[in-house]
């Protein structure tokens, strides 16, 4: 099997390389996208025998949209997030290995190229033209960097456009490291800076603050908090109109916000009732805007008061019964209800959209989000690949449906776990699993 091990990577160090608010201009479609139709079906995930072993040393089947082919390209341990190259190759950040590899090939990838090294628990990626050539933006764990594109593998040298930024101090009981990052059409960097916790009021007071999602002009320079209450929005990415939009991982072991009996307990309120952890908070996806608060952690999304209950779309917010049992710390009415809920301890990370790629319609018309799935569930949540219509009269994203499952087997136990995915050069989607190591490649059918 041709994996990327750690070995590998110190050998090919020698060589590396490298030492405002959302636009909302940009295309706009004026009719909605159409839904998928048709049905889904099981499919045998193809692996090449080079790339056997470990998570895939046995066979496994995934169930995807009808005609869809899934197969293994790629062994990249620990990857995480993607970004295609100008030239249509690969680049895949490896955050446990402090760097980030270029990947080409057809059936299977040919060559693994160190493009970057020695960088600090590296994460997000994007590309953006800039002064009439390619940049590649870089989400390190302590900074955001940007990097003159030479081609092929090559960069020129880093620009530091956010240093000492939030990493691994103030230390919490559920730190988040690491940024993904995204570029608006206007050439603002926006990037996150998640929570040191789970659930701490005092995450909302720290300088450089956390629980955020942060900007920064092209160049560099000041450092401006556009949207707080974000417990740890990983899943940027620009959508159609240009606005920038995220895919955030919400809390854990939720306390029961109504007073009442619930379990066989006369009054549930405030302590931590299993059945209702096993489906809230939703995990939200909401455009970024500046000033917004999402409210984390004093105010929660509540799917079971929306109208119609239990829907997950514009999910309103209520005050949490621990740190805000009253209301009084922060008015949660007051805040703008969450544009779209993922089913709770869906963990989404990498998102993309679609629009403008050779993904065919009506795929093409949506979101794609990577759903890693979390531990605090008694059946715990599927990890999943994910659909979202982009509607865009209303310029927003509808609730999500599942492309592609299968990763978990019936026992609960999961032999992979989706980190992000991105629209290939061929109309396909390369889909990072950090747990299998490896990256699938999901080939729809060819239009008729």
């Amino acid at each position: 099997m041709r994996r990327l091990l750690p070995a590998g990577i110190l050998a090919l160090l020698i060589t590396a390389c490298g030492s405002g608010s959302p636009s909302t201009t940009g295309p706009t479609m004026t009719s909605p996208s159409p839904r998928p139709a048709g049905g889904r079906e099981t499919v045998a995930l193809t692996v090449p025998s080079s790339l056997r072993g470990g998570e895939l040393s046995s066979p496994h089947k995934l169930s995807v949209p009808k005609g869809w082919k899934a197969s293994v390209w790629a062994r990249p341990e620990g990857a995480r997030m993607e970004a295609i190259t100008p030239e249509g190759n690969l680049l895949v950040s490896l955050p446990g290995h402090d760097a980030v590899i270029e990947l080409s090939g057809g059936r299977e990838a040919e060559g693994e190229k160190v493009v970057l090294a020695g960088l600090e628990s590296p994460q997000g990626l994007a590309f953006a033209r800039r002064g009439g050539g390619w940049v590649l933006y870089v989400g390190e764990s302590d900074q955001i960097d940007a990097y003159p594109w030479r081609g092929h593998g090559k960069v020129g040298a880093q620009k530091v456009l956010a240093p000492d930024l939030p990493d691994e101090e103030p230390a919490g009981d559920d730190i988040h490291r690491q940024k993904d990052v995204a570029v608006a059409p206007d050439g603002t960097v926006y990037f996150d800076v998640g929570s040191s916790s789970n659930a701490s009021p005092t995450d909302r007071s720290y300088d450089p603050p956390r629980g955020v999602i942060d900007s920064v002009g092209p160049g560099g320079g000041q450092v401006t908090v556009v949207m707080t209450g974000v417990r740890n929005g990983e899943g940027l990415a620009v959508a159609p109109d240009g606005t920038v939009w995220t895919a955030i991982n919400n809390r854990d072991e939720i306390p029961y916000p109504f007073h009442g009996e619930a379990e066989g307990r006369s009054e549930a309120f405030g302590q931590v009732i299993r059945s209702y952890v096993d489906d809230h908070p939703p995990d939200e996806v909401v455009p970024v805007t500046r000033g917004r608060d999402l409210g984390w952690p004093l105010c929660n999304p509540e799917q079971g008061k929306s109208t119609p209950p239990g829907s997950l779309a514009d999910v309103p917010l209520i005050p949490d019964s621990v740190t805000n049992p009253d209301g009084k710390a922060l008015d949660c009415a007051r805040l703008a209800p969450i544009e779209v809920g993922i089913p709770a301890h869906s963990a989404p990370l990498g998102m993309s959209f679609l629009e403008g790629t050779k993904v065919p319609a009506p795929w093409s018309g949506g979101a794609v989000v990577a759903a890693h799935g979390s531990w605090d569930r008694q059946e715990p949540r599927p990890p999943a690949v994910l659909w979202m219509r982009w509607d865009a009269k209303q310029r927003t994203l509808e609730p999500a449906r599942t492309l592609v499952s299968g990763f978990q087997d019936a026992d609960g136990e999961r032999w992979g776990r989706p980190v992000d995915v991105v629209p290939g050069p061929e109309g396909g989607l390369f889909v990072s699993d950090d747990t299998a190591g490896a990256i699938y490649k999901l080939t729809p059918p060819r239009p008729e």
